[in-house]
């Protein structure tokens, strides 16, 4: 089972995972030691410190900023955090609406929260699209 298997299925909740699409890195090659290669780009699944500052490194976005400002945003993020549906795309351009960045963390379940925090354990999405938006979704380990 890979890292990125694992942690979608609630088994690396200390750890972050994050997209990166192939013309968002400059030299993917770079990463592929650390990196699962994906269809249209890299997975990384570190630990949390190290993943945050990866990701910011990576990006150029701090990975908390971009949380706060992508909750305001609901979207459809792929469960194999590898793209999404830009709440934007309405019609347009498939072109004009890629994934550029998902970055992920899980939370462990909590029933005394509530909520769909009270079912399972909770993986938090957060994707930037090529056209700037910002976008976020969750949802419980296991479930579709």
């Amino acid at each position: 089972m890979s890292k990125r298997e694992e942690f979608l299925a609630g088994e690396r909740v200390e750890d972050i995972a994050f997209f990166l699409h192939e013309d968002s890195v400059g030299n993917v090659d770079a990463l592929s030691e650390y990196a699962e290669q994906v269809g249209d780009g890299l997975v990384l699944v570190l630990d949390g410190d190290q993943g945050r500052s990866a990701f910011q490194s990576a990006t150029g976005l701090d990975p908390m900023a971009l949380a706060k400002r992508a909750m305001g945003t609901d979207g459809e993020i792929d469960r194999d955090l590898t793209g999404g549906v830009c709440p934007n795309a309405d019609g347009e351009s498939a072109e004009d609406h890629v994934v550029k960045f998902v970055f992920a963390f899980a939370e462990e379940q909590n029933e005394e929260v509530g909520g769909i925090y009270e079912r399972g354990d909770v993986v938090h999405s957060y994707a930037v699209c090529t056209c700037g938006e910002a976008y976020s979704e969750k949802w419980v380990v296991g479930e579709e």
